[in-house]
């Protein structure tokens, strides 16, 4: 059976939108001649485990998954836009959080700190955090301490726990977080942002064929533009969905290079 997620995002507040708008993208391609599309999502499943799953019909992906671990298993569909502080179009960037405390300026205040990503193959959390302090850093260094929490919403309890000084989080986690959690938010401030990206792709399986990809999205384009799906794209701070050009994502390595051209490959 095909199985369909949208998990970059996924809190539990936020699903009856995240879900009503998947019933209109179903709908849509249905219409477009697409079999097989999957009635309702799959929640709370490990996404990596969902991304290389046989069954793919539909995911969203971070970017750097795409170009890495993940390359030869999905197929970009469309890139979304939101309508959130710190994306632009198609691309978004992290915001450096820290605690409303902090007396931190700016990142180099940073220095010998604790930061706290929320994995080592995220973009939005670690690759861009590292970008960002690699210029700054020496011999490969930077942070007195890197730890790992596993998601943005941890990194975000780090913080307002004193358990680490500073976490690069998602834009769009962070604009839904303030709304749908914005308890979750006491207690941390932002400091600025990370270089912009090309924001977390809709995916399919890598071996979709090529008339079927085509179908889906033009269906996704149309589901952007659907007014009686207005309500639900809001909800969630999409505003529209873009067909980028296959080298897009090459930006996303363009993070990694930078890093590595300062001696920076592992953030530390």
């Amino acid at each position: 059976m095909a199985i369909a997620s949208l998990p970059m995002y996924d809190l539990p507040e936020a699903r009856p939108a995240i879900d009503a708008l998947w019933r209109g993208i179903a709908g849509h391609m249905a219409r477009a001649g697409v079999t097989g599309v999957p009635e309702a999502l799959l929640h709370d499943r490990p996404i990596k485990a969902t991304w290389g799953h046989p069954d793919l019909f539909f995911s969203q992906a971070c970017g750097y998954d795409v170009k890495h671990g993940f390359a030869d298993a999905l197929r970009v569909l469309v890139t979304p836009c939101h309508d959130a502080f710190g994306c632009d179009g198609p691309s978004y960037s992290s915001l450096l959080v820290v605690p409303e405390a902090s007396t931190a300026r700016d990142i180099e205040d940073l220095r010998d700190r604790v930061c706290v990503i929320n994995g080592r193959q995220s973009h939005s959390g670690m690759s861009a955090l590292r970008a960002t302090v690699a210029p700054l850093s020496r011999n490969g260094c930077f942070f007195a301490e890197v730890k790992e929490s596993g998601a943005h919403i941890e990194s975000l309890a780090a913080l307002r726990r004193g358990d680490a000084d500073i976490a690069a989080v998602d834009c769009i986690t962070f604009a839904l977080v303030g709304r749908y959690r914005p308890a979750a938010l006491d207690g941390v401030r932002v400091l600025g942002r990370t270089a912009n990206a090309v924001s977390p792709p809709y995916v399919t399986r890598a071996d979709t064929p090529d008339d079927v990809a085509e179908r889906m999205r033009a269906a996704l384009v149309e589901a952007f533009e659907d007014v009686d799906l207005t309500a639900a794209r809001e909800a969630i701070f999409l505003s529209g969905a873009e067909v980028l050009a296959d080298d897009a994502y090459d930006n996303i390595v363009e993070f990694v290079h930078l890093a590595e051209r300062h001696g920076y490959a592992e953030i530390a």
